[in-house]
């Protein structure tokens, strides 16, 4: 082979190489492919949250490269939640592969704060509650969003003024004590029985509570208020 047949030959090499390179890449899953599947996926999932709901999809490392899908899945890792900054995952069947996305979930809606400062064991009542907007993702878990979850319960430890009600730091109130004379209500469809009780335990809003009745037997029931004890048939 002379030196103008093996120039000719490399530079034909090279100009093949060169035009493979685009179809290879244009072969592969585009990652704007990738992020417009995540947003969808988020935009459906997220749909259902308490409050007005913006969502982001992170940035992917531009040197990754992977192979061609045909139906991209995304999915919430075990564990994560789409709340605040997670992650998300994406995978395909055939080819196999995963890689995880950055996300950003943020939930603005109306939660409840305290009017004032408020000692261990205080029962809440309406107006130590008021409204105010905010970013849900950013609060603690369990921040109270309606006021019927927390009037009437007791707090469990001292609350400074403006500070989010947390329904775990609540305390059902009792409304039965013990050796109480309490009211024994049974109900069934059309009809409604009432007795007079002593209570032989203490009782918690909702809580199963041991009653003797006027036979001297003795009952269980759920106080359902101050002084009165549902028995259920």
């Amino acid at each position: 082979m002379d030196r103008k047949t093996f120039t000719l030959m490399t530079a034909g090499l090279l100009v093949f190489a060169a035009s493979a390179q685009p179809r290879a890449a244009q072969a592969g899953t585009p990652q704007a492919a990738i992020r417009s599947a995540v947003g969808d996926f988020l935009t459906a999932q997220t749909g259902g949250l308490p409050g007005q709901v913006e969502h982001g999809v992170g940035s992917i490392d531009p040197r990754l490269t992977l192979p061609a899908c045909a139906a991209l899945d995304v999915f919430t890792p075990p564990g994560a939640r789409l709340w605040g900054k997670t992650n998300v995952g994406v995978r395909c069947a055939s080819p196999a592969w995963t890689i995880y996305v950055p996300v950003t979930v943020k939930v603005t809606g109306s939660y409840l704060v305290t009017t004032r400062a408020l000692p261990p064991g205080h029962v809440i009542t309406a107006a130590d509650t008021m409204a105010t907007f905010g970013d849900l993702t950013l609060l603690p878990a369990g921040v109270a969003q309606d006021p019927a979850q927390v009037v009437g319960r007791s707090v469990s430890g001292s609350l400074a003024a403006g500070q989010p009600l947390r329904t775990d730091i609540l305390r059902a109130p009792v409304v039965i004590q013990q050796g109480q004379a309490v009211k024994l209500v049974a109900r069934g469809q059309g009809f409604e029985v009432t007795a007079d009780g002593k209570a032989l335990s203490q009782g918690i809003l909702g809580q199963v509570v041991q009653v003797r009745a006027p036979s001297g037997q003795t009952v269980s029931g759920i106080a359902r208020s101050a002084g009165v004890v549902e028995i259920s048939n």
